[in-house]
């Protein structure tokens, strides 16, 4: 089930909204687990056995982390926290990476003229890289002592397949809603809140992302008349695509969380008016980010341990971030190609060069970006090159496919995309808030007119969900 479907927002929404307000504080975790486990089942029920078979064994494998023996007896305890390890791991290299592995080696035994081995089809969980790693982060963290252990199932399995960010984020660290999961205060404000961030998200997908998406796909589908133009649209548009897809998710989740009293660190800061690549990704999909660097780059020594090892550790957190998005080569290219930029900037000092050149340094980050995501798109690594060759080689021809394109709604929703990739939105909210501490009454005036505002976009965003084809969230691969 997605958010931006009939059946979420006029079906199951409703009634999980009624039951959870209807029935007294002690079950609320459990209508919600339940309401979950639907949700997630609306993809198929082999999926949330694995899910269930995850929850069962971490929720026993953190109690004997925690355990008398186990606090004894480091060795016990670090063994244990091996074992939780290799099993996720173990779980996850399975369903997403076990037939690139098999491919992988195929292509090596083909070379030696050995016999190749068989490809067996495998379906992949949805959601299955996050909710790995909400558990790992757990287990850790109680490794670590950081965290109590959650003695009660039901509330560690909320924790794991809640459903506003069980599918594609954001990745939710059990120390950020540990006290939430026991009690959460909810009024009409909040939820009035949850309901409008809902509103924001889903009009970043249905109208900026999925007609960013028609026009991308596009383009990538016709690589034998490529031209410069067409390769810079090319970007451009899938740049504003994954950009306005994933961020709608994570303010949808957001949302739907607050609605539900969970306060959820926010996913995105405006990323594309970072003025670097280290910037940008304090920006881009910050709860993966935080992750790898709380649970992978730091343990590895960070920048601690001179300056040949960090740029180790930096290439080894992008390797595996790149294959975190998917099992192909053109993605652990893409988190290689970040991690290169990021050591080009570490080593240069380039912030010094741009420091009094915020233009430049916007442009800069912008188009390295642009880059990346040309090889987060394309089906191959070669496919990617030819379209960045043609970024650069001023060729023009075919330029009549390039304007087959440029309808007016499409013009007009690529110029909209490109108006709020600065914090407008943002900066609007705050200019109402501060009518307020000027005069109450034009301010209560001003809000009335800002949330029928949000009904019209509302009422149009249904519009566009009832007429147009499924087009699921990019990330939802992942």
């Amino acid at each position: 089930m997605v958010f931006a479907s009939a059946t979420f927002i006029f079906i199951f929404l409703p009634i999980t909204f009624i039951l959870y307000f209807l029935f007294p504080n002690k079950f609320k975790n459990f209508i919600l687990l339940l309401a979950s486990l639907v949700f997630y089942s609306w993809g198929g029920l082999r999926y949330t056995i694995i899910l269930l078979s995850s929850i069962v064994f971490n929720y026993f494998i953190a109690i004997m982390i925690g355990s008398r023996p186990a606090l004894k007896y480091k060795g016990l305890r670090k063994f244990y926290l091996i074992i939780a390890i290799m099993f996720n791991i173990g779980v996850l290299f399975f369903y997403k990476y076990f037939n690139f592995f098999v491919d992988n080696v195929n292509i090596i035994f083909s070379i030696v003229n050995v016999k190749q081995l068989e490809v067996t089809k495998i379906v992949l969980p949805v959601g299955i890289s996050f909710f790995t790693f909400q558990i790992l982060s757990y287990i850790i963290d109680v490794y670590r002592n950081e965290v109590n252990v959650q003695k009660n199932i039901i509330k560690l399995a909320l924790y794991i397949a809640l459903f506003p960010q069980l599918i594609a984020g954001p990745i939710v660290r059990y120390i950020d809603i540990e006290n939430m999961m026991s009690s959460r205060n909810i009024d009409i404000h909040s939820i009035r809140l949850g309901i409008e961030r809902f509103i924001i998200g889903l009009g970043k997908k249905v109208i900026l992302a999925d007609t960013m998406g028609k026009m991308a796909d596009n383009y990538f589908n016709n690589l034998d008349n490529i031209s410069t133009p067409m390769a810079w649209l090319m970007g451009i548009t899938y740049s504003l695509q994954i950009y306005y897809d994933f961020s709608a998710y994570s303010d949808m989740a957001i949302g739907l969380g607050k609605v539900f009293g969970f306060e959820f660190l926010e996913n995105f800061n405006y990323p594309y008016i970072s003025k670097n690549i280290k910037e940008f990704w304090r920006r881009w999909h910050i709860s993966l980010s935080t992750w790898f660097r709380d649970y992978l780059y730091i343990p590895l020594g960070g920048n601690r341990k001179g300056a040949l090892k960090t740029y180790r550790n930096l290439l080894i957190v992008f390797f595996v971030t790149g294959l975190w998005h998917g099992a192909s080569w053109t993605f652990v290219f893409w988190g290689l190609y970040h991690g290169m930029f990021l050591l080009i900037e570490k080593k240069t000092k380039i912030d010094d060069f741009f420091e009094n050149r915020r233009f430049i340094a916007r442009i800069y980050t912008l188009v390295v970006v642009m880059i990346g995501w040309i090889f987060f798109r394309a089906d191959t690594i070669n496919k990617a090159f030819h379209i960045i060759i043609n970024l650069f080689n001023f060729n023009f021809t075919n330029y009549r496919f390039v304007f087959s394109e440029a309808k007016f709604s499409n013009i007009l929703f690529l110029l909209l995309a490109i108006f709020f990739l600065k914090p407008r939105y943002k900066s609007f909210i705050n200019f109402i808030n501060s009518i307020k501490s000027y005069n109450e009454k034009v301010f209560y005036r001003v809000l009335c007119v800002y949330d029928l505002l949000l009904i019209l976009l509302f009422v149009v965003e249904i519009c566009f969900v009832t007429s147009t084809d499924f087009n699921p969230f990019i990330y939802f691969r992942f």
